[in-house]
């Protein structure tokens, strides 16, 4: 019994703060400097990001960009190796099919 009461009474505060809070997150009060905020945050992080990049790459190590160009070239590799791989087969099938006419 005890457990409902107190149950019951969460259950509207609860309820009043979530629609309290609701309303305040549509302000423009708050939305306004919140974006504001967001913003610099990621100005502030891709000016991190540049710098990273900077100093990783003045050690003579490979970058994020260097990393994805290289995997991406690896990609097209395989594919024309299995593309090869594919047409070789098609050829050594015709050539078994013809000698065995």
């Amino acid at each position: 019994m005890i457990w409902e009461s107190w149950k019951k009474g969460f259950d509207a505060w609860e309820s009043a703060t979530a629609k309290y809070m609701e309303h305040v997150m549509k302000s423009p009060l708050v939305l306004g400097p919140t974006g504001t905020m967001l913003g610099g945050m990621m100005k502030a992080k891709a000016a991190y990001d540049k710098a990273a990049s900077q100093w990783v790459g003045s050690l003579g190590m490979a970058t994020k960009k260097d990393q994805e160009r290289s995997l991406h070239a690896l990609n097209q590799l395989e594919s024309r190796l299995l593309d090869l791989e594919e047409r070789l087969a098609e050829v050594s099938t015709n050539k078994k099919d013809r000698a065995a006419e």
